[in-house]
């Protein structure tokens, strides 16, 4: 019997209601958005190509490869990364983030040009009433900047992506004159954005539904709308969801969910959930380098990856609970490693090429003992794993392997 006719499962229950409706393009913010962390360091340029390659073998759809208008580094990095994409004939489009202002476009277009690679500007401006009024900024002043840096970035033959930040706390009126404004100009995709964390899954689907149904079709223009979150309340991959159920293209996200405050939407949790929930192009998408991606941001940001972290996290395929152990186990010994990765987990470990891990601590049943010095290729005698069991009973921890091979 497949494992699959094992499970009853609920989240089908409304799945045509709630699910995309068309398959979903994901953007990387890691080396742009995700650096605006204080707690990171930015990545040396080695380290950046390497990420990079990572997205490329996930089949992420496209990069924001940084914001040139910052100063030399980011142009250098920026133009580095253009370059290797050249290079290597990689897939994954590009784009650079840049203020609603001319010095900031400027240089995406001249690295456009030199690097031979098509560069989208994302050219993004504060949108919500709290943020006017902080800034001393009237309505027509953001309608004008709006104005003067779409048709520049357009004049320059870049493609442009128009993003309002704090949209999630913006007025309707003012949401509708923006973006209307930005397409009427040439603005081939909008961003809809939860700057500040703000949104709830009902709120992401209520402003990305008004943003389509009120702007983009009255438009009748074929413009692209991308979700941008924020997790400040938690919320960032199910809103995220919810945007894309109601009828949102893309989602941008960075690995591990790094970035300001407590961080973006997470990118390696997106491509988990799409896979799992069918959603094309990455119910057909090779996922096994996903931990390879994380550990490679890691390393080149300097933020841990909690144990618990959903997938990648050390203790995600891991237990040393007797209860949870002894049914992987009898999994494992009906041959059927799918099972194996199922009964005590909702996520198919095999899937992102990993695998249950069985471990020994005060939790743990002889079961675990047992099938640890069977994967240790030990012998098993009655006093050895009474030994084991002793110590780990004993114990306030998860035994390392040093702790066990003490006992042999």
């Amino acid at each position: 019997m497949k494992t699959s006719e094992l499970i009853y499962d609920w989240n089908q229950a409304l799945s045509a209601e709630f699910l995309p409706r068309k398959p979903v393009l994901l953007n990387d913010e890691t080396l742009r958005d995700g650096l605006q962390s204080p707690s990171v360091k930015d990545p040396t340029i080695d380290e950046k190509i390497q990420i990079l390659h990572l997205m490329e073998s996930l089949g992420i759809n496209s990069l924001d490869l940084g914001l040139p208008g910052a100063g030399q580094r980011a142009v250098e990095h920026v133009e580095m990364l253009a370059h290797e994409i050249v290079g290597n004939r990689m897939k994954i489009r590009a784009n650079c983030a840049a203020r609603t202002h001319e010095n900031d476009i400027r240089p995406i277009a001249e690295i456009s040009q030199r690097t031979g690679l098509k560069i989208d500007a994302a050219t993004f401006i504060g949108s919500s009433p709290i943020r006017r009024y902080t800034e001393g900024w009237t309505e027509d002043f953001l309608l004008q900047t709006t104005e003067k840096a779409v048709k520049f970035a357009v004049s320059l033959g870049l493609q442009v992506m128009y993003v309002t930040e704090d949209t999630s706390r913006c007025d309707p009126a003012m949401i509708k004159r923006l973006y209307s404004t930005a397409i009427n100009c040439g603005a081939g995709a909008i961003v809809v954005c939860d700057t500040a964390g703000h949104s709830t899954p009902m709120g992401a689907y209520a402003l990305t539904k008004f943003v389509i149904d009120g702007v983009v079709k009255a438009s009748g223009e074929k413009i692209r709308v991308d979700w941008h979150g924020h997790c400040d309340r938690g919320f960032a991959v199910a809103n995220s969801m919810a945007a894309l159920a109601a009828g949102a293209d893309c989602v941008h996200a960075c690995a591990l969910g790094t970035g300001e405050r407590v961080g973006n939407t997470q990118m390696d949790q997106m491509l988990v959930n799409l896979k799992l929930m069918g959603v094309p192009p990455w119910d057909q998408q090779d996922l096994t380098r996903l931990r390879d991606y994380c550990e490679a941001v890691s390393r080149a940001t300097g933020v841990s990856i909690p144990p618990n972290y959903p997938v990648v996290g050390e203790d995600a395929f891991r237990t040393a609970t007797g209860v949870h152990a002894s049914a992987v186990i009898k999994a494992y010994k009906k041959n059927d490693v799918e099972l194996a990765n199922a009964v005590y987990s909702g996520v198919p470990a095999h899937l992102f090429g990993m695998e249950q891990i069985i471990e020994i601590g005060p939790m743990s049943g002889k079961s675990n003992i047992l099938f640890w010095l069977e994967r240790h290729s030990i012998p098993v005698s009655d006093e050895l794993v009474d030994r084991i069991y002793r110590r780990a009973k004993s114990s306030d921890h998860t035994l390392s392997e040093a702790e066990i091979r003490n006992c042999l």
